[in-house]
């Protein structure tokens, strides 16, 4: 089954292993949510995906077609626990210097005009710095030892595959043909995306496939349409999921939430930007300000401690040479 994360558009029902990105109605290139219907899940047990997650656009009405039950987040934090130990012996570098990842950027459109998704270098460039600046915790959060540097640019003209539409045959056919590098290379497909998402992401496993990567709307690169997720934290939203966060509202109240303890609990997710919202009796308000929540781009600028070292443990059992 695939395992994927995605940021939706307020406001989208979510749970589970997979999370999308909606956005608001009349974003520049995306159908209204009254026009958004859930993809076809052919192939629902391919064996050459990897989980994804979502985020979506307020006010958007999505299921997303691959959550996880509490059985199957176990699951994988089973394999997480087991890869890591295999890597490191379960032993952590406190030494850790900076880790590069290799960022490959396809551009993908129907005819290679901005209305279906071919976006200037200076959109991409500007993203890649968004990136940098907040895994390296210049934006109020703790900091992360990645380091972002984009090594290709492909522009793709092909109007099979655009719109992209998350868990379709022709989804999987262009990240085959496209997918550049190993475990260690990010993977960003970014074009007109499905009604209300804002993009979605493989978790890392054991065994990664060509279907690894983020798939990023267009137009929530910074400068674009989305607004109000127009300032590149999709992008950051989605490579938090590709580096085995899950969303803070993960699990709701109850339970290990998102399996980060400095994270507070969060009953459901949180859209726009509400100050003191408070969705559980357990100790801490609504971590709104968090990456890994769907709230505006202005909103979100941190990720805990927590998350770093989560995200460092999962470079190390799933992505690392």
């Amino acid at each position: 089954m695939t395992l994927h994360g995605t940021r939706w558009m307020a406001r989208a029902a979510t749970t589970g292993a997979v999370v999308a990105l909606v956005l608001s109605t009349g974003a520049a290139g995306v159908a209204s949510p009254a026009s958004a219907a859930a993809p076809a899940n052919s192939a629902s047990c391919d064996s050459g995906t990897s989980s994804i997650d979502l985020k979506v656009k307020k006010g958007a009405q999505r299921q997303d077609p691959n959550d996880l039950s509490p059985a199957e987040v176990a699951a994988a934090e089973t394999e997480f626990d087991a890869a890591y130990a295999a890597k490191t012996g379960g032993v952590a570098d406190e030494q850790r210097k900076t880790i590069n990842i290799p960022v490959v950027v396809h551009v993908v459109s129907a005819d290679g005009t901005r209305a279906t998704g071919s976006i200037p270098r200076s959109m991409i460039d500007a993203q890649i710095n968004v990136l940098n600046q907040a895994y390296g915790g210049f934006t109020g959060g703790a900091a992360a030892p990645f380091h972002f540097k984009l090594k290709k640019v492909n522009r793709v003209v092909n109007p099979a595959w655009s719109p992209i539409l998350s868990e379709t045959p022709a989804e999987r056919q262009m990240k085959r043909q496209l997918r550049e590098g190993g475990p260690e290379t990010l993977n960003i497909y970014v074009g007109i995306i499905d009604p209300g998402l804002l993009g979605w992401a493989t978790y890392p496993k054991r065994n990664i496939t060509k279907y690894d990567g983020a798939v990023i709307l267009s137009e929530s690169l910074p400068g674009g349409d989305a607004v109000p997720y127009n300032e590149g934290d999709t992008a950051t939203h989605e490579v938090g999921h590709w580096l085995n966060l899950m969303h803070t509202f993960e699990n709701g109240c109850e339970g290990k939430g998102d399996h980060v303890a400095d994270t507070p609990a969060e009953a459901h997710e949180q859209f726009e930007c509400p100050t003191g919202a408070d969705t559980c009796t357990a100790p801490g308000l609504d971590p709104i300000h968090n990456f890994m929540d769907y709230t505006d781009d202005s909103c979100m600028y941190q990720f805990t401690a927590g998350q770093v070292k989560r995200m460092v443990r999962a470079w190390d059992a799933f992505r690392a040479a």
